[in-house]
């Protein structure tokens, strides 16, 4: 399979926004305020949907949250 075929599927990547979140008494709505990205956009990277995202805002959610990225993403087996 090539890798454009395997997005079609699963990335094997989870994304722990919404535990991060939680542990620090946020909310979806209140980190959009402070890293200027959409709360869909964030739901979407939330709920496991997302298919890319920028380097400037991972670096603007883990600024955020006062975490690292391996906090943020990690690979599911």
């Amino acid at each position: 399979m090539t890798p454009a075929a395997a997005d079609d599927g699963p990335t094997g990547i989870h994304c722990r926004l919404d535990e991060l979140l939680e542990a620090r008494g946020m909310t979806l709505t209140r980190l959009s305020e402070m890293v200027g990205v959409s709360v869909v956009n964030l739901s979407v990277l939330k709920n496991d949907r997302a298919r890319a995202i920028r380097y400037s805002t991972l670096s603007a959610i883990c600024r955020a949250l006062d975490c690292e990225v391996g906090d943020l993403l990690v690979v599911t087996r």
